[in-house]
């Protein structure tokens, strides 16, 4: 029975955050995901690494400022996949006044210590390219910045680092059973891959689970939970391009809450999002049609060409495992996270509840730094200064970097330049190899996915279904003719075998 100082179950942005924070400081560290990795509430955000604009309407102050600090942290570290975008507030005059939105937009600016971004400032929406597709009432707003994410992507990156640091990490791996024992803990595990139960002992516990928080700690007969989690499903959808400009938009809806309208993958607009408190087990969700109506209704308030539920190419749920703050408003409920340590017995286990993407560093250097008591090791923090991989770009000059790259694979299709440039960075050389023309990436699968960028995601970053490569590693779904998914996946099913978190490849006549 293997023995670790840490296991670390969920691989959802905490988890992936905490298994890379511990295994730097020199832990030995497992990470256990029953799924895929940010197959839930990870890959399911609005891609932002924000501060929260409308968290100050409900004087959620410290987590804004912790948020905002973090926006340049993780831009310094992983500059291919993290960028600078700049949101267009219009005013609604039936809303929230001026001078308001003004004054938090001050508190926003200078709250977090900015450095890398512009500052706010007003917009005449009558001159300004943002206000030609919105409605004539809409004539004056707001400028101001905030950051793009490939959400999933983040995962994974940090999953990699931690991997690279040695921390054995485990995909479609099931934590089953936990039992305290004196000083440790047994871990039971299912491998859904090859069928295979194991078990592992641990010195520490972190429960990173996220919507099944509360369902890991009741794998523990003795617990004491003394926090609740609310779940609050949040939808997007996708639609064809609204506009050719590179702003985001966030409106103000009657509601109180807010409206995103992104630039998504080239070709698409992403709208979102919505909150609905649920009950049920987390796991199934879909987007309902009244979700999809809001959306659409909220966003048609603004632009002058309706958005309509036909306009909808995709869309995508998640769940939000919220701390419970006992708010009456799903809205409302603190987007801060809460961490809750048991050290009964001398065997830690370390509960997450809530947390947001742009805080997954702080939280995650957090967690650790409470257990150095209750494991006995001296390590610092040292994510801040360090790139993630792929995001070791000089300067984070990404234009720079995408420009050697070009001349460095002059034949490579623009396109797929731009594309592997943006998710894997400096990595893009593990990818294309010794490929000295676009018919060495192999097998085409259509649009932008070639056979070189599947095997490298397999035995690299843990994909085991086409799923995983279309939808989460990348976004190619949205660009690959019909049926690529299922023609992928049996492609997968017949190069490649999977058991025990090994990768063999098979012989194909």
């Amino acid at each position: 029975m293997s023995t670790y100082d840490l296991v670390v179950i969920g691989g959802g942005i905490n988890g992936a955050g905490i298994a890379r924070d511990a295994a730097g400081r020199g832990l030995n560290v497992l990470l256990c995901e029953k799924d895929d990795l940010a197959q839930h509430t990870s890959s399911a955000s609005t891609k932002l690494v924000h501060g929260g604009l409308r968290y100050l309407e409900y004087y959620d102050f410290a987590l804004v400022r912790h948020a905002l600090a973090e926006r340049e942290v993780l831009l310094r570290a992983a500059p291919h996949i993290i960028w600078p975008l700049r949101f267009i507030l219009p005013h609604h005059k039936a809303l929230r006044p001026r001078w308001l939105i003004r004054l938090g937009l001050f508190l926003y600016d200078n709250l977090g210590g900015r450095k890398l971004l512009p500052a706010s400032h007003n917009v005449d929406l009558t001159q300004h390219v943002s206000g030609e597709i919105l409605k004539d009432d809409f004539t004056r707003g707001f400028e101001y910045s905030d950051c793009w994410v490939q959400d999933a992507r983040l995962v994974t990156l940090n999953v990699m680092d931690a991997a690279e640091r040695g921390c054995d990490v485990r995909v479609r791996t099931e934590c089953t059973d936990i039992i305290r024992g004196d000083g440790q803990w047994t871990v039971n595990l299912h491998d859904h891959m090859s069928g295979n139960d194991s078990s592992v002992t641990a010195r520490a516990i972190v429960n990173a689970s996220g919507p099944w928080v509360e369902k890991t700690l009741n794998l523990d007969e003795a617990h004491d939970a003394k926090h609740g989690v609310r779940l609050v499903k949040g939808s997007h959808v996708v639609v064809p391009k609204l506009f050719e400009h590179p702003y985001t938009y966030i409106f103000q809806n009657a509601d109180n809450r807010v409206l995103f309208a992104v630039p998504y993958e080239n070709d698409f607009t992403l709208l979102g999002t919505t909150d609905v408190e649920i009950q049920t087990e987390p796991g199934s969700e879909k987007i309902e049609d009244s979700e999809i109506e809001y959306i659409c209704t909220n966003a048609s308030e603004y632009f002058k060409k309706p958005v309509s539920p036909s306009d909808v190419v995709w869309t995508y749920t998640g769940v939000r495992p919220l701390y419970d703050d006992a708010s009456d408003n799903a809205s409302k409920v603190t987007r801060d996270y809460k961490l809750d340590l048991d050290t009964r017995k001398g065997a830690p286990i370390l509960s997450v509840y809530g947390g947001k993407i742009t805080t997954f560093r702080k939280l995650a250097e957090q967690v650790v730094d409470m257990l150095k008591p209750e494991l006995g090791f001296n390590a610092n923090a040292w994510t801040s200064p360090e790139p993630l991989p792929g995001g070791d770009i000089p300067n984070a000059d990404y234009d720079g970097f995408l420009a050697r790259t070009a001349s460095a694979y002059p034949w490579l299709d623009e396109v797929l330049l731009n594309d592997y440039c943006r998710n894997y960075g400096t990595r893009i050389d593990k990818i294309l190899g010794d490929a000295k023309s676009m018919s060495d990436l192999g097998h085409h699968f259509g649009g932008p996915l070639y056979q070189v960028e599947v095997d490298y995601l397999i035995a690299s970053e843990w994909a085991r279904s086409a799923a995983d490569i279309l939808w989460r590693r990348s976004k190619k779904g949205l660009h690959t003719p019909e049926g690529t998914e299922a023609s992928l996946q049996h492609w997968i099913e017949t190069h490649y075998d999977f058991g025990d978190n090994q990768v063999v490849l098979k012989q194909v006549s």
